[in-house]
C-alpha cells in the first residue's frame, strides 16, 4: 500500500481529481475548494511534504499581489458608479445598433486586455459590460459577456504584461519590447480578428435585435473620476514596469491600495463594504494550483517533457512548434493554463528551443483555454464576475462556442509565428 502511495501516478490521480473538482464543481461548491483539498491530500499523504508546498504556494505570491490590486480597483469602481457612467457612454455611441455595440465593446476589450492584462479584463471590464447590457435593455446580454472571456485570452501577447503567463515562460529571458511587438504583432492581429469574427457570427441572432439608445447618462461623482484615474495609472505602472522587466504584482497591489485610499476619502463607502464584496476565495484557488504544480513537477515530469520536445525539435521545429502549440491549448482545458504554463516556462527553458517553438508554446498557453470555462484563470475570474451579476454560464454552453471560436484563432496565430524569423 505505501508502494502504491509513493507512486507519481497518485499524485497525478489527485491532481487530476482536483482539477476536475475545480471544472465540474461538485455539489456547486466554488472552485478553490476543491484545488486547496487536493493540495492538502497530496501534504496529508505525504506526496509532497509541506515545506514544498509552502515552496509552491510563495511561488504564487506575485500572482496574489496582481489579482489583490485588480480586484480592489474594480470593487472601487462598481461601487462609485464609473461602471454605470461607462454602460451610459457605450450605450448612446451604440445608437440603438446591438452590432455597434458589440464591436465597441470588442474594441474596449482588446485595449484592456493589452494594456492592464487578461486578468484585469474579467475583473474589472466584465461588470462595466454587464452594466451595459442591462442600460440597452439588451434581450440576451451574454453575447456582450462572452467578449469579456473571449479577448482577454485571444489579445494576451500582444504585449508581455497582456497576460502573466508570458512572464512564466520566458522567465529571466523576456525579449525587449521592440523585439516583442514585431514577433508577436501579426499573430495577435490574427488571433483578434479571427475571434471577433468567429465570435460575432455565432451571437448573429441576438445582435440583430435592437437596443436601446434611450439611457440617461448619469454624473460621475468625484471619487468615481478618482477610480477612473486610478485603473489609468494602473496601466501606465505596468507598462512601465514591464519595460524595466519588473514583477508586475507589487506595482498593481500599491497601486490598487494607493486608489483605495484616495477613492475613500472622498467616497460614502467605507472600508468594510468594499473587501466583504471582493471575491477573496480566487486566491487560494491559485495558491492550490500553485501547490499542485509543485508536486507535479517533483515527479520529474519537466525533465521527461523536456527531452521529449528536444528530440523532436531535432527531428523538425515547425512540427515541434505545431504540435507544442496545439498539444498545450488541449492541455490548458484539462489543467488550466496556471499550472500549464508554469510547466512549460520550465520545460522550455531546460529544453533550450528555438524562438518559433517558444512563440507557439506561449501562443498555445494563452490562446488555447478559449476553448472551456476554466482553461484560463482569467476565465475562472470571468465565471466568478458574472455569479456577482446574477448570470451563469455552464460548461457545455462555453465549450460548445469554444469549439468554435478557438481552434481558427489558434491555427492562424502559430501559422502567423512563422512570419518572423
Amino acid at each position: 500500500m505505501a508502494a502504491v502511495l509513493a507512486s507519481p501516478w497518485t499524485t497525478w490521480s489527485i491532481a487530476g481529481l482536483a482539477t476536475a473538482g475545480v471544472i465540474i464543481r461538485p455539489f456547486s461548491w466554488p472552485e478553490f475548494v476543491w484545488a486547496v483539498a487536493g493540495a492538502a491530500l497530496l501534504v496529508g499523504l505525504r506526496l509532497l511534504n509541506p515545506t514544498d508546498a509552502l515552496a509552491g504556494v510563495t511561488k504564487g505570491t506575485d500572482v496574489y499581489l496582481f489579482l489583490t490590486g485588480m480586484m480592489l480597483l474594480s470593487e472601487l469602481a462598481r461601487q462609485e458608479g464609473l461602471f454605470d457612467w461607462l454602460a451610459a457612454a457605450a450605450a448612446g455611441m451604440a445608437k440603438g445598433s446591438a452590432t455597434r455595440l458589440f464591436t465597441l465593446v470588442f474594441a474596449v476589450g482588446t485595449i484592456v486586455t493589452v494594456f492592464l492584462s487578461n486578468d484585469a479584463t474579467a475583473v474589472v471590464l466584465t461588470p462595466a459590460v454587464a452594466a451595459v447590457a442591462k442600460a440597452v435593455q439588451a434581450k440576451n446580454p451574454l453575447p456582450y459577456l462572452f467578449i469579456c472571456a473571449f479577448i482577454a485570452n485571444a489579445a494576451s501577447f500582444v504585449l508581455p504584461i497582456s497576460n502573466p503567463a508570458n512572464l512564466v515562460i520566458y522567465g529571466s529571458h523576456m525579449p525587449p519590447l521592440l523585439q516583442w511587438l514585431p514577433r508577436y504583432a501579426l499573430p495577435s492581429a490574427l488571433s483578434i480578428l479571427a475571434t471577433y469574427f468567429v465570435l460575432r457570427w455565432t451571437q448573429i441572432a441576438d445582435l440583430r435585435k435592437p437596443v436601446s439608445a434611450d439611457i440617461d447618462r448619469p454624473e460621475l461623482s468625484g471619487a468615481g473620476r478618482m477610480a477612473a484615474a486610478g485603473i489609468a495609472l494602473t496601466a501606465i505602472v505596468l507598462l512601465v514596469s514591464s519595460g524595466f522587466d519588473i514583477q508586475l504584482g507589487l506595482p498593481t497591489f500599491l497601486a490598487g491600495i494607493g486608489t483605495a485610499i484616495l477613492v475613500l476619502i472622498r467616497s460614502k463607502c467605507g472600508v468594510v463594504n468594499v473587501m466583504k464584496n471582493i471575491s477573496w476565495g480566487v486566491l487560494p484557488l491559485v495558491a492550490g494550483l500553485f501547490v499542485l504544480v509543485e508536486a507535479l513537477q517533483l515527479t520529474g515530469v519537466t525533465q521527461d517533457l523536456a527531452f521529449l520536445l528536444q528530440d523532436l525539435v531535432r527531428r523538425s521545429a515547425t512540427l515541434a512548434a505545431w504540435a507544442s502549440g496545439g498539444l498545450l491549448a488541449i492541455a490548458c482545458n484539462l489543467v488550466n493554463n496556471l499550472p500549464v504554463g508554469l510547466v512549460s516556462g520550465r520545460v522550455v527553458e531546460m529544453a533550450r528551443v528555438p524562438d518559433q517553438v517558444r512563440s507557439a508554446v506561449l501562443i498555445g498557453v494563452d490562446l488555447g483555454p478559449n476553448l472551456s470555462v476554466t482553461g484560463s484563470l482569467a476565465t475562472i475570474l470571468w465565471l466568478t464576475a458574472l455569479r456577482r451579476e446574477g448570470y451563469s454560464v455552464s460548461a457545455w454552453t462555453f465549450l460548445k462556442l469554444g469549439v468554435l471560436v478557438m481552434p481558427p484563432a489558434l491555427v492562424l496565430a502559430i501559422a502567423g509565428a512563422f512570419a518572423f524569423g
